[in-house]
């Protein structure tokens, strides 16, 4: 793997304007410093459509080599204390707050359970997605996908049209809902790690959110109200595996704990105490240290205080969590050229995006940023694309809050949103599908969803884009 990575380093040299100053400077990469990191999000898209079963058995070998590929060749051309400081610099800052959060997020959903069951006609089911809904921008979108799939299974076990329940589930539950808060979908917490403001989403995209989720969950509820009748007057009703049965919920002291994760963020956003000490140049705060602590005990007081039978029940494993660790910390190495590329604006590689994005007075084209966010992820993980248009929007928070409001705003609402596009938008996505299928759902194909996401979402986000961001 080191002869693999020198050798692309190599390359690199060879490569017009690939030199290194005292730090990283975007101005002086070419555009193959990308490689690793359009590797990396390219694996995650294709690996588990065609070569499932070695991806699930080196998904952390597969994200060790991208990362050597980028940090290797840094450390022999910009020198090991640049590279060392860099990845010092987004491990402390951004991946393992990032992690933790979801960490704690996906232990102390895990514990909340739904038990009983009731019967799925378009009323129920219209109440369940949008309890969902609103849980994902609390709970965020995975942790909400966890507690309401199987209710939503179950409520619907005994119909004969039952697939659209579930994709509507997807791009509602799954993505749509989680774009509130930052705890809602992770690109929206990586927002708020560089600066944006808890509430600003919740503000910001509440009038774009309800636009969207609610033209959505209009289709649905005439979809499955004209399916839910064609059932009931042309054929004889099946029989319910799970007879229907008071509801409780179980696990309730995990939304205390959710509160204090909550607490924990607003605190670190509202409390500056001017306490800090550097590790390879990068400032920890006092603050962002005390909450990643209360990450962590919020998880285990989740554990501590939650039925194993309930998790259980629940489907819990640590194995999606680990996935996603994995997986992001390979990416957040491999991003760091790129996010330098970025900074650089129109004098770095990324000049013909900047251009793309960019109306000829030089304003930013927010239709753009919208589709181009979207798009790339629809099929790339959401989470790295917000990151790389937030760069590419000029990377600072304040500007982007005031000024340049509704580009963060078409930011936001592409990556979010449009993570709906396909199973592999967003990671909750593909988590459905499997609890679905195993559940006896006849789930579609990767292109076979992309025909419900085509048919009903993009009508709905040219809808969306005429109205918000023209």
């Amino acid at each position: 793997m080191t002869s693999r990575a020198l050798a692309f380093g190599a390359a690199l040299a060879l490569t017009p304007g690939a030199a290194w100053a005292a730090e990283l400077d975007g101005r002086t990469l070419s555009v193959a410093w990308a490689l690793p990191f359009v590797g990396i999000l390219l694996s995650i898209a294709l690996f588990p459509l065609f070569a499932s079963h070695f991806w699930e058995r080196h998904i952390g070998k597969i994200s060790a080599v991208w990362a050597a590929l980028t940090i290797v060749p840094l450390a022999v051309f910009a020198g090991l204390p640049i590279a060392t400081g860099a990845v010092l610099h987004v491990a402390l800052l951004d991946y393992i707050p990032f992690i933790l959060l979801l960490f704690a997020l996906f232990t102390i959903a895990g514990g909340i359970r739904i038990k009983g069951n009731l019967h799925g006609d378009p009323l129920t089911n219209g109440v369940l997605l949008l309890i969902g809904t609103a849980l994902a921008s609390l709970i965020g979108t995975t942790g909400a996908s966890m507690v309401m799939i199987r209710p939503i299974l179950r409520a619907n076990d005994n119909r004969r049209y039952n697939v659209h329940v579930v994709v509507f589930f997807i791009f509602l539950v799954s993505n749509i809902g989680g774009s509130l808060t930052p705890l809602g979908d992770p690109p929206l917490f990586l927002g708020f790690l560089r600066g944006v403001d808890f509430f600003w989403t919740t503000t910001h995209l509440f009038t774009e959110t309800l636009f969207v989720a609610g033209m959505v969950f209009g289709l649905f509820l005439v979809i499955d109200a004209a399916l839910y009748k064609r059932e009931t007057e042309f054929f004889k009703p099946l029989p319910d595996p799970t007879p229907d049965s008071r509801l409780r919920v179980v696990g309730l002291v995990n939304f205390a704990l959710i509160g204090a994760v909550i607490a924990a963020i607003l605190m670190s956003a509202s409390w500056k105490p001017g306490i800090s000490f550097e590790v390879g140049g990068a400032a920890i705060e006092l603050q962002n240290v005390i909450r990643d602590i209360i990450f962590i005990a919020a998880a285990f007081a989740s554990l501590a205080l939650t039925a194993p039978a309930d998790r259980e029940a629940n489907g819990f494993s640590w194995g999606p969590i680990q996935e996603v660790a994995k997986l992001f910390a390979g990416i957040f190495v491999c991003i760091v050229p790129v996010l330098a590329m970025l900074r650089a604006g129109s004098s770095g590689a990324f000049a013909p995006l900047v251009a793309l994005v960019s109306n000829p007075d030089g304003s930013p084209n927010n239709a753009a940023y919208f589709w181009l966010s979207g798009g790339l992820s629809s099929f790339l993980d959401n989470a790295p694309t917000y990151l790389v248009f937030f760069e590419l929007a000029g990377g600072d928070p304040k500007t982007l809050m005031t000024t340049g409001a509704l580009t963060l705003a078409a930011i936001s609402c592409g990556a979010v949103f449009m993570g709906a596009n396909s199973y592999s938008g967003n990671a909750p996505n593909f988590m459905v599908y499997a609890i679905a299928k195993d559940e006896g759902v006849r789930m579609p194909s990767f292109f076979g969803y992309m025909l419900w996401s085509g048919a009903v979402l993009i009508p709905v986000f040219v809808l969306a884009t005429f109205v918000f961001f023209r």
